[in-house]
């Protein structure tokens, strides 16, 4: 891996920035007893903080893994800095004033600074689109490798997408969360008014869907899948099968698939107003099919093949 100090600076310092804001935020959480939206009012400035940092250092070293547009990576990578930290600061500026960032159409201050959220939140999904083309286009010599940071940022553009279900409600939004006023403008829950029973830690309904879910397991499927890699390769030294590149290849993309699937399934739950801690049959039956057919696939991919023998080199490698 390359030493941090390679790594894209701008995103560097947006984490460093983001991780004060995660303290910062924190401490309010206990010292501030304001609620907004059925939430603690600091609550959403804490997850983003802490989400921003996971996100910002992922891109960070993935761009440096660049064979080929290195100059315009560097520039889609400080427009996602600089777009995510104009998000944050009217997420933070909202909550000092006590109104609610998204959604927020109450007055027309509001709802400009809604609206440049929107243009941010558009600025850096396109951003981030230019990155994982870049990166398929690198040469990465470790196929493993390439397959879950490609896959894994893909898959983190497709949870990003899933937002923008958030702001273009369904009638099933409208009807249940009050959307119809002026004031509101979106929202997260399917089924039931934005602002009711929730879990602990995540803020998610515990009473109808929620898009924030799918949202959030798609997105870090950017930090999740290298870091899995990372495991198979921290392994490798113990259990000889890890060793071949072609069995992490294989897992890799079991992994990739299963994760994709997840995502998929919890959209669907989602955007059928159902709860995530209440699935129902069909929900029951999807998650089985996808456990099933990712046992499957992890048998495939260790089971032993004839000839198949991992490379003096690679194993070198790992283990030097």
């Amino acid at each position: 891996m390359q030493h941090w100090r390679t790594w894209h600076r701008p995103l560097v310092l947006f984490a460093a920035a983001m991780a004060v804001t995660t303290v910062v935020s924190g401490v309010g959480l206990l010292v501030d007893d304001r609620v907004l939206a059925g939430s603690a009012i600091w609550f959403k400035p804490f997850k983003f903080a802490a989400s921003f940092v996971m996100y910002a250092l992922a891109l960070a070293w993935m761009l440096t893994l660049l064979t080929r547009g290195r100059r315009i990576g560097w520039w889609a990578g400080t427009v996602v800095a600089l777009a995510s930290f104009v998000e944050m600061v009217i997420i933070v500026g909202q909550v000092v004033r006590g109104k609610r960032s998204h959604f927020n159409n109450a007055t027309p201050f509001d709802a400009s600074l809604f609206a440049v959220m929107g243009a941010t939140i558009v600025i850096l999904w396109a951003a981030t689109l230019v990155i994982a083309i870049l990166l398929l286009r690198a040469r990465i010599a470790d196929r493993a490798s390439a397959w879950a940071i490609r896959s894994g940022v893909f898959l983190a553009l497709a949870g990003a997408a899933i937002g923008f279900l958030m702001t273009q409600p369904s009638a099933e939004q409208r009807a249940a969360g009050n959307l119809d006023t002026a004031d509101v403008v979106g929202a997260h829950a399917v089924g039931v008014p934005d602002g009711g029973p929730s879990m602990p830690l995540t803020g998610w309904s515990t009473t109808g869907g929620d898009l924030r879910i799918p949202h959030f397991v798609g997105m870090h499927a950017l930090q999740l899948l290298p870091l899995f890699l990372l495991v198979l390769i921290t392994l490798a030294p113990r259990f000889a099968r890890l060793r071949d590149p072609r069995v992490r290849l294989r897992l890799v993309r079991v992994a990739s698939g299963a994760y994709a699937a997840v995502t998929a399934l919890v959209a669907w739950q989602a955007l059928r107003g159902q709860p995530l801690i209440h699935p129902d049959g069909a929900t029951l039956t999807a998650a089985a099919l996808v456990l099933a057919a990712t046992a499957a696939g992890t048998y495939g991919a260790l089971r032993v093949r004839s000839g198949a023998h991992p490379s003096p080199s690679a194993t070198k490698e790992l283990t030097s």
